[in-house]
């Protein structure tokens, strides 16, 4: 084959991947097609080739809610997640902000590659997360009795260092990431605190940590060790978005959010 033809090949990998886009309530007829648009106006930006990408578009329909409109985004770029959701009072809108949020994203996973080959140097905030957060969907506020786990994801947690969580936490675009960390062996979790990064740890070993190139700060309190059943009550009471606690049977690190929908999602680890 000619090395021509391999050059074509490769780009035609990676600026034309398999976008799905599945819609969900009553979403505004031409939204798929527009949010197809957008993610694909990003390859270009992107060394590596978007293998796969999937676009989920959702309407809550509820008038009481400012930003109803839902985009989220997953894509697979040469074998490496990245993740992208956004809310806005119409879908276009919350397209648009997904795709903004996506790009960032994408630039963080080109920053992540150029240094691990050793040709440019990454800053030690150049990938920190911005304004971004005024852009996540709100979640419904559904009645505290109505309330269920509908999702409970458990799987064998990475082993990071903090500063290898905070950057897979925002390459996902999640609001935390629950992983064990590598020097102490504890399960914990990061999330945005403010400007920089909050850590918290089953069994807290900030003298094990080091130095972190993110702007970090770390709980010395142990969470509580409760069930499942007690860490509704803590997440209904206190208000956040979600609450991390070692669980009563295991010990083990679980976190309790709650979902855009108003139900709660549960993440656990693997035994």
């Amino acid at each position: 084959m000619r090395r021509e033809d391999v050059v074509m090949k490769r780009s035609a990998v990676r600026h034309a991947p398999d976008i799905q886009v599945r819609s969900h309530g009553d979403v505004p007829p031409g939204s798929a097609e527009y949010a197809r648009t957008k993610v694909l106006a990003l390859t270009s930006q992107v060394r590596q080739p978007i293998l796969f990408a999937r676009v989920k578009l959702t309407s809550m329909a509820n008038p009481a809610m400012e930003r109803p409109a839902l985009a989220q985004a997953n894509l697979d770029v040469n074998g490496r997640p990245a993740r992208a959701h956004a809310a806005a009072a119409t879908m276009a809108e919350a397209i648009d902000a997904m795709q903004d949020r996506l790009a960032v994203r994408l630039g963080r996973l080109d920053e992540h590659w150029e240094a691990r080959r050793g040709r440019r140097s990454t800053g030690p905030h150049e990938w920190r997360h911005g304004d971004e957060p005024t852009h996540r969907p709100d979640y419904f506020p559904r009645p505290v009795d109505e309330r269920r786990i509908v999702r409970h994801k458990s799987f064998s947690l990475p082993r990071e260092t903090p500063d290898e969580a905070a950057f897979e936490m925002e390459s996902m675009d999640y609001d935390f990431h629950l992983f064990t960390e590598a020097a102490s062996g504890s399960d914990s979790v990061i999330h945005r605190h403010g400007d920089s990064y909050r850590l918290a740890q089953v069994h807290p070993r900030p003298e094990l940590l080091g130095p972190a190139a993110v702007p970090l700060t770390v709980s010395e309190l142990e969470p509580p060790r409760i069930s499942v059943e007690e860490a509704k009550k803590r997440l209904d009471i206190g208000g956040f978005p979600f609450t991390f606690f070692a669980d009563a049977s295991t010990g083990r690190g679980n976190v309790l959010y709650h979902r855009y929908d108003g139900h709660y999602g549960l993440i656990t680890p693997a035994e």
